[in-house]
């Protein structure tokens, strides 16, 4: 997470009057409550986390490997929203991107001031959000030369691969918001209000040209910066005191009341992810209903600061927004890879209800909620294990501690 809490340096004395106890996970809390810097704003930190696992838990919910009859290993990519459409509020909860690229901004636009050498500063930015890709690929390259060993055919490869690659797309397009962050801080000094809506019109340009005068799909794909960048302005707005609770009503209000005409009026899909087999999807690349949802999100968060700085007084809740925030980006290009290691793992043993069961009924949901515990536990142990060669100084203080 961007300047991160460093578990490695924290004074011998709590903060905010806790106190360390004997036990390792209170003293370990203990630790992070007093290695957290007296100024810090832990309610961006808390978003921040919600959108990581938003997205997370809601890829576990909507994604399904199915395994057709027989005794084929085959596994093939389907959707609980494919098979029962009318689940599509699910997505409106747990598509919480916008949110991650709001808080990018806030935190982009606050760090980089006056003075700041560029280069140091997208250096460090780059390394901490690129640090978990190798390993990643690393550690898949020799797993999907197994796969076709293990009997498994081109297809399932191929969906294997996309699942795992997938949130790569997310980390470029954030990574290139990032670097570009003294570009959009000048953008928003100069234009104010009509750079947001300048970029939003982008992409309503761009619907337009591909929907309501039949073009072709490719220019969709301008729509993936312009998209994400509304929210990582309305960020950079934000951290300018430009983004008051009044102006994040009306952002939640405006924002909740276009993507519903959108979607009931324009025909834009009622999902906000994407639907395998959907001609349309509204996050591959973002559609303008996709944008408008995500300005209600972002008035949304903004009316939940201060509610969420007040939950972030209660030293365990921090202690886990903390940690999240600390494998943030590790957690969410992993999240895929804990998912399909069950489900491969679980193949030897069958055809486990949801699992690999086909989600066409709402008892699938029952089935899958119990799998929900195994894919946390999985993530974790991959995160940790990624963690000693991304951020070997931490796991080294953390090791110590836990002495």
């Amino acid at each position: 997470m961007s300047d991160s809490v460093h578990l490695g340096d924290a004074p011998k004395t709590s903060g905010r009057g806790d106190r360390p106890r004997s036990s390792a996970p209170r003293s370990l809390v203990a630790k992070i409550v007093a290695a957290t810097p007296p100024g810090r704003d832990r309610a961006v930190d808390a978003l921040r986390a919600i959108a990581i696992l938003g997205v997370v838990l809601g890829h576990w919910l909507v994604t399904a490997l199915v395994a057709p009859p027989g005794d084929d290993p085959a596994l093939r990519v389907t959707s609980p929203l494919k098979e029962m459409p009318w689940l599509a509020p699910v997505s409106w909860a747990l598509q919480t991107l916008a949110v991650f690229f709001f808080v990018g901004g806030y935190v982009g636009a606050r760090a980089y001031k006056p003075g700041t050498v560029y280069l140091t500063w997208v250096r460090g930015r780059m390394v901490r959000l690129l640090r978990p890709v190798p390993v990643l690929l690393i550690v898949w390259v020799p797993v999907s030369a197994g796969l076709p060993a293990a009997g498994y055919d081109g297809q399932t490869l191929r969906s294997v691969i996309k699942l795992v690659l997938s949130p790569l797309w997310f980390l470029l397009v954030y990574a290139a918001l990032t670097a570009l962050t003294p570009l959009v801080i000048a953008l928003w000094r100069r234009l104010g209000w009509n750079a947001v809506a300048l970029a939003a019109a982008a992409v309503a340009a761009t619907d337009l040209v591909r929907f309501a005068f039949d073009g072709p799909g490719w220019p969709g794909w301008a729509n993936v910066p312009t998209g994400w960048l509304v929210p990582y302005l309305l960020g950079v707005a934000w951290a300018n005191g430009a983004l008051d609770r009044r102006i994040a009503a009306g952002l939640l209000a405006g924002g909740a009341a276009a993507a519903a005409g959108l979607i009931l009026v324009a025909g834009y899909p009622a999902s906000m992810v994407g639907v395998p087999g959907a001609a349309v999807s509204n996050l591959n690349p973002p559609t303008l209903a996709a944008v408008a949802f995500g300005t209600a999100q972002v008035g949304a968060a903004v009316l939940l600061r201060d509610r969420l700085a007040r939950l972030m007084d209660r030293s365990r809740w921090w202690a886990v927004v903390a940690v999240t925030n600390l494998a943030a980006m590790t957690i969410f290009l992993y999240h895929q890879t804990a998912m399909l290691a069950v489900t491969l793992a679980g193949r030897a043993f069958g055809v486990l209800p949801g699992l690999h069961t086909r989600p066409d009924e709402p008892f699938w949901a029952v089935q899958r909620a119990p799998w929900l515990p195994v894919f946390a536990v999985a993530l974790a142990v991959a995160v940790a294990a990624a963690h000693r060669f991304e951020h070997p100084r931490h796991a080294k203080a953390v090791k110590g501690h836990s002495r």
